[in-house]
Order: C-alpha cells, then structure tokens, then sequence
C-alpha cells in the first residue's frame, strides 16, 4: 500500500492529546479484510471530545479519530463487499479503539460497513455521517412506536445540532408537527427552514419539573439527556414515546414512575454504534428519501483535516450548528 495522509493524535503528559497530520504507511492502520479509499469523514461531538481530550474516548495512542467515513472499496476479502462499491462506514469503536475516518485510508472489518445506497454518494452520505443516522434512528422509534402525524406534535431537543436538525428535517417530511427546542435564538429561522413548526427554548425544560405537568407532546425525540429529558417525560401525552440519545445536558436521569405508570409512556433509548446492519441499512435508505439536496447542503460545512483541530474546539463550546463535513482528500 502507497503512502497515505491522516490526522493522527499522540499521548501527551496533559489529557490534551497532540494532534498531528502525518504520512502514514498500512501498518498503521487496524486490521480488518476491507480497504477503502476514503473519500469524506465528519466531526462528531464525540471526535470532538477524542481531539479536544475534553473526553477520554481514546484508550491507546496513537490514534486516527473520525467515527465516520465513505469511499470506495480498494481490496476485499469479504464477499458481501467488492472492489469498486461505495461503502459507509460509522460506529463500532471506530475512531475509539480501531483507526479511524479521518484518513485517505480505512480498513475494517466488512461487518462494520454497509453498502450506500444508490440515491447517495460518498460526500452526501457524510453530510449525514453518525450524527445523520443516529437522528434518523430517533425517527424510527417514533415510526415503529406507531405515533402518527394526527397524535400531536413531536418535541425535538438539541434540534440545532447534527442530530436533532436531521429529526426535524424527517419528521416534517414525514408530516409530523416538529417542535424544535434549542438554547441558541440564532437558529430559529433555520429550524423552520427544516420544517419547524414552533421554537421552543431550552431553558423552559432545564429547570426543576413536577412529577407530572400538562400534556404537550404525542413523542419526543431528546438529544440532550439531564433536566431537559426528565421535563420531557412529564409532559408526554397518554401513549407517547420518547427517544433519547445523546447526554451533552447530563447523564442523570431524574424522573418518577408516574408518567410510566399512569400515561402509558415509553423511552426508548437509540444507539447508533452497534445497530444491526439491517437497522442501518433500513435508516440509510430512508435518509436518502426524506431528506433533500438542499436541506442537507443548508447545514453543512466543509473543512479539510488542516480545520479539524480548530472546528473541534468550536464544536465543544457549542458554537457550531448543524453537519461539518471533511474532504479528507483536501
């Protein structure tokens, strides 16, 4: 294999890790019996946390984040995957524990990868990238759930970012009545832009709620996790769901049985890193059906691995909305 350019972070004596954009040979790279010439990454909150050392998500250094990546199979030896088809390639500790997608290089394990839909290629599928999916599998609960657009309205938090801008977009192409909840008054006008019917604020769900409020929402889908969650929960209508993922609000959870026990609510949580390769396959394609070219270019930057280290920095002080895009090749 022919040299190739990464980013690629190295242990320091701080828990900020050095971050490097190196040459690097196949050896450097985890085992696996697929190839892929990389063509586009994107920066996630959690490669945000690996670049940053603001989160301990890299267990051994060095280490080529980037949870995400599509480009073109190069050598296979795994006959679900041939030289020349496009493949995407997101979660299972990729970027973590096993070389990631900010890399003109990737090789994994064919089980990681799912082939892109023919309506895709390889820059619109990491337009979407893991945090595309993951809204994409929030949505699914909603569907599976049988909550129906006539239910009543759907509260999306977090809708500003990656995750909750994707909800949105599906949920109002779907017809559901999306209603965004963000902290940033700056991004009101594109959340209706992505079908938001109301913006609601952040604050009015981070603070201490009752055991049981007044009904507002047929569903939810939560991004944030902590208070804004738990308010979420009691105001959830009679047969409701609610799919959380994401816990940049917190980790704790704190809520009674009532809303369980007494409106018949649901939480369903949504893991994007290890869903079945049915699942994912299912949420590519639906992705690639309900979300248009335009929607999808109006929440997308493109940087090349030069801006990473920058963009990752903006990303954990919450100064970035939307889908960052990276041209690994760039």
């Amino acid at each position: 294999m022919e040299k190739f350019r990464a980013l690629r972070l190295h242990q320091t004596d701080t828990n900020t890790p050095d971050v490097r954009i190196e040459e690097l040979s196949g050896d450097s790279l985890s085992i696996g019996n697929v190839l892929i010439i990389n063509e586009y990454s994107s920066l996630n909150y959690k490669d945000a946390l690996a670049i940053t050392g603001e989160g301990r998500i890299i267990r051994e250094f060095p280490m080529i984040p980037g949870i995400d990546a599509a480009g073109v199979v190069s050598e296979s030896d795994d006959p679900n995957f041939n030289v020349g088809e496009h493949v995407i390639l997101t979660g299972h500790g990729v970027g973590e524990t096993h070389t990631g997608g900010m890399s003109e290089r990737v090789r994994v394990p064919g089980s990681y990868l799912v082939k892109t839909p023919r309506s895709l290629d390889s820059r619109r599928a990491m337009q979407f990238g893991t945090g595309g999916l993951t809204g994409m599998l929030c949505v699914l609960a909603i569907l599976d759930s049988d909550l129906k657009p006539a239910d009543g309205p759907i509260a999306v938090s977090g809708a500003g970012g990656g995750v909750g801008g994707i909800a949105t977009t599906v949920l109002s192409t779907l017809g559901y009545e999306v209603h965004a909840i963000t902290g940033r008054a700056s991004e009101h006008a594109r959340l209706r832009e992505l079908g938001a019917v109301d913006i609601l604020s952040r604050e009015d769900f981070s603070r201490d709620s009752k055991p049981l409020e007044s009904t507002r929402f047929a569903g939810a889908i939560d991004t944030v996790g902590g208070q804004v969650l738990s308010t979420l929960i009691t105001q959830t209508r009679y047969n409701g769901v609610i799919a959380a993922t994401g816990n940049a609000g917190g980790f704790k959870l704190n809520t009674t049985v009532f809303p369980f026990i007494l409106r018949n609510i649901r939480l369903q949580g949504v893991d994007s890193v290890h869903a079945p390769t049915q699942t994912r396959e299912r949420a590519w394609q639906l992705l690639s059906e309900n979300v248009t070219i335009e929607q999808i270019d109006s929440i997308t930057a493109t940087i090349g691995l030069l801006e990473v280290e920058k963009m990752a920095e903006k990303l954990i002080k919450n100064q970035i909305s939307g889908r960052i895009l990276i041209d690994v090749q760039n």
